[in-house]
């Protein structure tokens, strides 16, 4: 998804997912965060002056000398003209040293990351982000593999794992430079380390259930147990050391240990390889050469007393298995093998399966929310010119050789929703203007009424409304409604965590057996947005969320929320009910309107409310039927209560003010 977005923004970049979510070696209980490195493809990293390109690339030649320390490079700039290295400072990232060569700055990119996340800027070694759960490395991509992972072949044949194909597969994986310098050295600031990730991942994805199951008990055990003995502040024992000690494990022991049946004594050989690093005081690097990964993690007192209590646990037959808190694993543990309280499997199963469908969908929306933002920033009228650019550039990547299957659909969803986005600027300007329409309006409708089965379908609904199509406009609405049943999961792109953010329970069930991006769309409501260039394609009291900030509100928005703010957004069913109101009010049919109005109601004044991503905008919506009602003293209450919940950025503002300004004029 990052891949197309930033193409489409001209960067050439690819993402990579990396670390135990991806790798599938977590649980919920773990609490473990997300992994990305983003490399630049317009950096050119030589090995030797034969790497050197002409043109537009960024050149940078590996360097190390006789004091560099294991797995750390230099980054020496080269011309972009000629083979010839940059001799003057002209650039605030570069760096000279006793010899005059002119090397890159790690702190380039620290400095780059600091200055997109504000305060938020969070840095935990070559990480850079602006979130707790999210580790963000931006890299280079090596041109060769170095030497110091090249040795790590000459094993192949004589060992028990990896196997030969895993060994050739891993020859073609891609090794990156983060910026991380040698703790303590005083060349730290330009200095970036080798980082395997790829191959360690290729690595990951060759285990077996049996095996993974042993990584995650070990990380289990280290974040209840090994904390106990790490003393000094500076000291960590880390989830890399527990997957060193397996690898190392793996490549000694025969296939046959690793069965369900003797996953005890697989836990018990992992650990007897922790120790054996924890005695001889230094934990190599499974696959570049010379490096100790205790060095700057671990002192020495903290790896003796780690050393006595996993010696401790072996003696106790492993007993500290049953005392394990994470995901309940110990009591589930000493259930067996009884039913085990109080996950059932398909349960747990369903609900990984449901979580990832949901995130996949959001990031979906996140992106296509930032990709929208990009294109209104050129103001109104370049709007359509815009849209019409980027659903052309989306077209051409989807016909790249190199675009995979994934890049393709989330280059379909895109497009689907611009799509969306360009008929209603287009129908807005129609009713605003009085113009007809164009042939092809109901074309560029069509193509975007999948993507879920209520966002668009009721932008299409609310178009009818608001060009006095109300018999069409109920008709979408009867649609939705039926579509939008107990089992559709609602999702949003705004960046929002609700309060009580729950899965449907029919939606997680229904993921097991239906994973496609085009089934899970049938069980997806997204949130409904309308731009300002769509505002008349919206009811207009809709049109106060699009000016929602009152005096300095504006500077109270996040960096996400400042994507989506100067739009309307809520969610897909408080506008059902909505506009069901509105719609059934205008026809005269009261029964159905009160429908509408109660079924708000109810959203609104219960515990459902916690679940919405957009309460505020529900509440407002609410208020708005309470006038239509007469009930202008429980409209300023409910107006009221909306504030209360959100004080700043929230449209109620303006209602409550005008609400007065109205009891003034009338008294």
């Amino acid at each position: 998804m990052y891949d197309v977005k930033y193409q489409l923004d001209g960067f050439d970049t690819t993402y990579y997912y990396l670390g135990s979510q991806s790798e599938g070696t977590t649980t919920p209980g773990l609490l473990s965060d997300t992994d990305l490195l983003l490399t630049n493809n317009k950096v050119n990293i030589m090995y030797s002056m034969a790497d050197w390109q002409h043109g537009g690339k960024i050149n940078l030649l590996m360097v190390k000398d006789a004091d560099t320390p294991p797995q750390h490079y230099l980054l020496q700039v080269f011309r972009l003209d000629l083979p010839l290295p940059v001799t003057n400072l002209n650039h605030p990232d570069f760096v000279t040293d006793s010899q005059g060569r002119v090397f890159l700055s790690n702190l380039a990119i620290v400095r780059k990351i600091a200055a997109l996340c504000g305060d938020a800027h969070l840095r935990r070694g070559p990480s850079n982000s602006a979130r707790e759960d999210c580790d963000f490395v931006y890299a280079f991509k090596c041109k060769t593999l170095p030497p110091e992972i090249m040795s790590w072949f000459t094993k192949m044949g004589q060992v028990y794992w990896p196997s030969q194909e895993t060994f050739e597969a891993a020859k073609k994986c891609p090794v990156f430079l983060v910026p991380d310098g040698y703790h303590g050295s005083v060349n730290n600031a330009i200095q970036w380390r080798i980082t395997p990730n790829i191959i360690e991942r290729l690595l990951m994805f060759s285990l077996n259930i049996v095996q993974i199951k042993c990584l995650v008990v070990l990380k289990s055990i280290k974040k209840q147990e090994f904390v106990k003995y790490i003393h000094h502040e500076n000291c960590k024992f880390t989830t890399f050391h527990c997957k060193t000690a397996l690898f190392f494990t793996l490549e000694r022991t025969p296939p046959t240990l690793w069965t369900k049946c003797r996953l005890i004594e697989c836990i018990v050989r992992c650990l007897e390889t922790i120790q054996e690093c924890l005695n001889q005081g230094n934990c190599p690097h499974f696959i570049v050469e010379g490096v100790d990964l205790f060095d700057g993690k671990l002192c020495r007192e903290c790896q003796m007393d780690l050393d006595q209590a996993i010696q401790g646990m072996i003696q106790d037959d492993m007993h500290v298995l049953f005392h394990l808190h994470s995901d309940y694993l110990g009591q589930r543990l000493s259930d067996y093998p009884h039913e085990m309280q109080p996950y059932h499997g398909d349960d747990v199963n369903a609900g990984i399966c449901g979580k990832l469908a949901k995130d996949m969908f959001e990031h979906y929306l996140m992106i296509n929310t930032e990709v929208c933002r990009r294109l209104c920033n050129n103001g109104e009228a370049e709007l359509q010119i815009s849209l019409i650019n980027e659903i052309t550039k989306l077209e051409n990547l989807a016909i790249n050789v190199g675009t995979t299957q994934y890049h393709k659909k989330y280059i379909k969803f895109l497009k689907q929703s611009l799509m969306s986005v360009k008929a209603s600027t287009i129908m807005a300007n129609c009713i605003q203007s009085g113009l007809p329409l164009p042939h092809d309006i109901w074309e560029m409708y069509g193509v975007s009424l999948n993507t879920d089965v209520a966002s668009n379908k009721l932008k299409l609904a609310s178009m009818h409304y608001c060009r006095g199509e109300l018999m069409r406009a109920a008709s979408v609405l009867h649609e939705v409604e039926f579509d939008l049943d107990g089992s559709v999961q609602p999702v949003c792109g705004c960046g929002i965590t609700p309060y009580r953010d729950n899965l449907s329970e029919a939606f997680c069930k229904y993921t097991v057996q239906n994973d496609s991006q085009e089934q899970l769309t049938k069980k997806l409501a997204f949130c409904v947005r309308f731009l300002r260039e769509e505002k008349f394609c919206a009811p207009m009291f809709l049109w106060y969320e699009m000016y929602r900030a009152v005096g300095d509100d504006v500077d109270h928005r996040d960096r996400l929320e400042r994507n989506w703010m100067d739009w309307a957004v809520v969610d897909a069913r408080p506008f059902l009910l909505y506009l069901q109101y509105l719609t059934y009010r205008d026809l005269g049919v009261r029964h159905r309107q009160l429908e509408g109005f109660h079924g708000l109601k109810a959203i609104v004044t219960s515990d459902r409310a916690n679940q919405l991503y957009h309460p505020a905008t529900a509440l407002n919506l609410y208020g708005h039927c309470c006038e239509l009602e007469g009930g202008v003293a429980e409209a300023l209450h409910v107006y009221n209560r909306s504030v209360q919940n959100i004080p700043k950025n929230n449209a109620a503002n303006w209602h409550i003010q005008r609400l007065y300004d109205d009891i003034g004029t009338l008294v």
